[in-house]
């Protein structure tokens, strides 16, 4: 039986017929099953005829040379472990934190001036470390100015309530809701509709481009009493679709093809053709009744107009063409544009539902902006009608507001200041600050004219610590009013000058007016060159108004 189940297996190994084993098998009286040992060695070596000579060498060399790489391949030394790379730091950026603390730390302890409480001192301190820190930009804005507010409850500076008041301003939400209703202009198509008809119109150069939209805002101006309003709600989503229209979209290095120009002088005009118009901005009446109640002279709409229409136009003139000069874009000339425009128009074809319902629910929106007054319909009750149109309607989802993190940041910030910013006036830090600064001119001995001047830098200039035109107007206005008047200055040439500067000086941050967190948002322009370029225009506008200015005011018989 072994040498069968041998002969049988062997057989299998090698299947060729030459070499396949046919035994006979011996009768049973032949086998001799005490010699097993024997018999299977007989058969065994049988089976286990040689191959040929050349086969055996062949198989015996591919065994030596599989055992010798076997033999290298253990003795080569194993491959090093692979290290994973290392994760980046995802927290705040050092350098700016430490920037922004060591100034929040050092004027906390530089010792409080006399008239100055220790909770406005404290406050101050943490505010103006909460604006290096939103200038330097350790964290992201929104998280800087939380910071800024758990600072202000750690320290019992602020309660919960007074640090968190301002997310219930109206002003932070309608910059949010602008936002959400330039994601609906966008979607639907609208916005490159118009956008295209812009470029069809006025496409074939960047700066005609640029005016066609300054003038356009400057129209709309005296009819729309909120520049965030009309910053958001109309030109932010159509300056958008121009320019992803035009290729220069964010994030991907075409920023400077048209975006970043067009943004800033969208926004640096925009506080021009507020301060043209007593109708141009919501703060504008709050100069005039506080000049009324300092000088008791009434600013009519007309008056208003009339003084300002010169300067401004000069204004609206030269600051997109300096601006176009200093920060140029890329695409200067495309005479090719409104013929491009005009295929892309054809191709879109009639306007579709939702396209019908943006616009209806645009038109809408802008009727209550300007009609809302006689309706006792504020900016911001309008705006939230006109979201729940677009969210009922489907135009807009919910989920896309969520998405939308430029407005939950930027409504985040603003919120921030407005509060810091509103408790310093509470707490008496700003009337201090206008009454030192009073005495100070009023000590020099000059000529009302350069009093008058001085006051008006030092007015100006102090908006960078105001997140709000209201706020400045109503912290410094009558004081600086008054102050002006005591030394000679013409008291009603003095309240124009002061109202049209409450205006202009917006453009200096990005959080100084309502229109300057919603044209930043966009994110076309580093903070850096918004700051360095609104101090610039800043001059530029100062020397128009008060120079070109002075003399048609002089023409007219102001002073």
């Amino acid at each position: 039986m072994a040498s069968l189940a041998l002969s049988g297996s062997c057989s299998l190994a090698f299947p060729l017929k030459s070499r396949s084993l046919s035994l006979p098998r011996p009768p049973p009286s032949s086998l001799n099953l005490t010699k097993p040992l024997r018999s299977i060695h007989s058969r065994f070596s049988l089976v286990k005829s040689p191959l040929p000579v050349d086969a055996a060498l062949r198989r015996r060399s591919t065994l030596t040379r599989a055992s010798s790489a076997a033999g290298a391949a253990s003795s080569s030394p194993s491959p090093p472990p692979v290290v994973p790379a290392p994760v980046p730091w995802q927290g705040a950026a050092i350098k700016p934190l430490i920037a922004s603390l060591a100034t929040g730390l050092i004027l906390w302890f530089v010792p409080v001036p006399e008239g100055v409480t220790r909770n406005a001192w404290q406050l101050l301190a943490i505010f103006l470390a909460t604006i290096v820190g939103i200038i330097t930009q350790p964290l992201p804005l929104g998280a800087v100015a939380l910071l800024g507010l758990g600072a202000t409850v750690l320290t019992k500076t602020l309660t919960f309530a007074a640090a968190f008041s301002a997310f219930g301003d109206p002003i932070p939400w309608l910059i949010a809701l602008a936002f959400f209703f330039a994601r609906g202009f966008i979607k639907t198509g609208l916005g490159n509709r118009v956008a295209y008809q812009f470029v069809k119109l006025f496409g074939s150069s960047s700066l005609g481009l640029g005016y066609s939209l300054v003038f356009s805002e400057a129209l709309l101006a005296p009819a729309i009493p909120s520049v965030s309003a009309r910053a958001g709600g109309i030109f932010l989503p159509l300056v958008k679709s121009l320019c992803v229209a035009c290729g220069s979209n964010v994030g991907d290095g075409t920023e400077h093809r048209l975006g970043s120009w067009l943004m800033l002088t969208c926004f640096q005009t925009s506080v021009i053709s507020s301060a043209m118009f007593l109708t141009a901005m919501a703060a504008n009446p709050l100069s005039a009744n506080l000049a009324f109640n300092t000088i008791q002279q009434t600013i009519g709409w007309t008056d208003w107009a009339k003084a300002a229409i010169v300067p401004g136009l000069v204004s609206l003139i030269v600051v997109p063409f300096l601006l176009y000069i200093i920060y140029p874009p890329t695409v200067k000339s495309s005479p090719d544009a409104p013929k491009l425009a005009q295929e892309k128009l054809d191709k879109m074809g009639p306007m579709t539902k939702n396209e019908l319902i943006m616009a209806a629910t645009l038109f809408l929106t802008v009727g209550l902006w300007i009609f809302g007054a006689k309706l006792s319909v504020d900016a911001v009750t309008a705006a939230i009608l006109g979201l729940s149109v677009l969210l009922v309607t489907g135009v807009v989802t919910w989920k896309e507001c969520l998405a939308e993190s430029v407005a939950w940041d930027t409504l985040t910030w603003f919120a921030a200041l407005i509060a810091m910013a509103g408790y310093l006036n509470k707490y008496g830090l700003i009337e201090w600050f206008s009454q030192t600064v009073v005495k100070f001119v009023g000590g020099l001995g000059l000529s009302w004219q350069l009093s008058f001047g001085i006051l008006v830098l030092l007015y100006f200039y102090t908006h960078y610590f105001f997140a709000s035109g209201a706020a400045h107007i109503g912290a410094m206005f009558t004081a600086f009013l008054s102050v002006s008047t005591a030394l000679g200055t013409p008291p009603y040439f003095a309240a124009l000058v002061l109202a049209f500067l409450s205006n202009l000086m917006g453009g200096l941050t990005h959080y100084g007016i309502g229109s300057a967190p919603i044209f930043y948002g966009a994110n076309y322009v580093p903070l850096a060159k918004w700051w360095g370029y609104g101090f610039l225009i800043s001059i530029v506008n100062i020397v128009i108004w008060l120079g070109v200015g002075g003399a048609w005011w002089k023409f007219i018989g102001l002073w």
